[in-house]
């Protein structure tokens, strides 16, 4: 860790300071705390020796520029970008552990009272990281390695740079931007000013995640109008808005739940129920890995809606948005963007993991926006929860994959 000695302190740093987003804002960011977050982010920017630092304030992003040393040379411009906004869990008072040269098997207990437990019989991933620096929380909030972890990595990434002028560099332009964790951070990402020619986001796991394929996403949001009586003399009258909403549950295909479903099989997850008999409502995402089939599952919605409209008197009223798309339909046609990270990662014994991602990223927007966003590894486990944690050791391999990807990017121009 002495090649990136102030990695770790900067993502000790950021993970204690409170950036969850909020899905019922209307700002951007969706949360103050994020605009905070990101000042300080652009400050530290500055700081290092960057240019071209600015916070966009229509889009919550903070954008930066590493000016080309080349002479006499054009290369192309990458760009690296991170989210800064945590999920939906607790992030107040977040207080990381220092867990040295784990063992490989033992259980790692998160809180003093022994309540929350890192279990490798739980946990099977904690084996690979024998003699790994582990950083964990304490059991009572998530850790926010998802994406700060990215954030330290790509400014660690810069700063090497900077320190170190004998290293060739294209243009490098990075940006760290809030709300991804609710879907809408990318909707406003300006792609002309940021100036990139391709991109990578630094927002996966475990070491060796390239990922360039993703689901396509849909929310859907119902709400049920009951009607409420008198137990008494309810019959004929009481129209149950929970009863309506188990329905509307039940006519769903059971075993397609994120529960029961693996590899490129899509799902429909009821994520949020609340109701009286007067009034229900429910939150859905709907992901499928085909266009086609995301399209199919939201039919098969909208005529559940119906169904139950036709008996129940149009008390049901279903709302459809579509989220993000299936981000191979533009990277195949940019593969090469793909074979210089994996040349990359084969140049530092990393085998690549292109597994096609259960969820999406900032990328899946921005490659349909015309600039294509692969996704690399940024070392997290177990993310938004309290369980989270990751390695020192695969945030180090993190950074020596941005500064390798630029490497390879100066050399292929030869």
């Amino acid at each position: 860790m002495a090649k990136y000695d102030q990695l770790v302190d900067r993502f000790l740093k950021y993970v204690k300071i409170n950036t969850r987003s909020d899905e019922h804002a209307t700002t951007i960011p969706s949360s103050p705390n994020q605009v905070q977050f990101l000042q300080v982010l652009a400050a530290e920017l500055r700081e290092i020796g960057l240019s071209e630092v600015k916070y966009n304030e229509k889009n919550g992003y903070v954008t930066a520029k590493l000016p080309s040393n080349l002479t006499n040379q054009q290369v192309p411009t990458i760009g690296f970008l991170a989210h800064v906004d945590t999920a939906d869990f607790n992030a107040e008072n977040i207080k990381p552990q220092i867990h040295e040269n784990y063992d490989g098997h033992s259980k790692i207990s998160l809180d003093k009272a022994g309540q929350f437990v890192l279990d490798p019989a739980e946990f099977p991933n904690l084996k690979r990281y024998k003699g790994h620096t582990l950083i964990t929380t304490d059991g009572s909030t998530l850790l926010g390695a998802d994406d700060k972890a990215g954030v330290a990595e790509i400014v660690t990434a810069m700063a090497y740079l900077i320190a170190h002028p004998n290293i060739k560099h294209g243009d490098l332009k990075i940006g760290f931007g809030p709300d991804e964790e609710i879907g809408t951070g990318a909707d406003h990402f300006d792609v002309a000013d940021f100036g990139a020619d391709f991109a990578y986001t630094v927002d996966g796991g475990p070491l060796g995640e390239l990922e360039f394929e993703t689901f396509n996403a849909a929310a859907a949001h119902i709400e049920i109008q009951g009607k409420n009586s008198h137990t008494s003399n309810a019959k004929g009258i009481m129209v149950n808005a929970i009863q309506l909403a188990i329905n509307f549950q039940n006519a769903l295909p059971q075993k397609e739940v994120p529960e029961q479903t693996s590899g490129k099989e899509g799902f429909y997850h009821l994520y949020q129920f609340s109701g009286t008999v007067d009034h229900a409502t429910m939150d859905y995402i709907i992901r499928d890995f085909q266009r086609d089939g995301l399209e199919a599952r939201k039919a098969v919605m909208t005529q559940v809606a119906a169904d139950l409209n036709h008996s129940h008197q149009n008390r049901i009223k279903l709302t459809l948005k579509d989220q993000y798309y299936n981000m191979i339909d533009i990277m195949k046609d940019h593969m090469d963007v793909v074979a210089l990270a994996e040349k990359a990662m084969h140049a530092l014994g990393i085998e690549p993991d292109e597994t096609p991602v259960r969820g999406g990223t900032d990328g899946s927007k921005i490659s349909f926006m015309g600039l294509p966003t692969p996704n690399l590894f940024a070392g997290g486990e177990n993310m938004h929860g309290r369980y989270e944690y990751i390695s020192t050791q695969t945030m180090a391999q993190a950074t020596d994959l941005i500064l390798k990807i630029n490497e390879l990017n100066v050399d292929q121009q030869h």
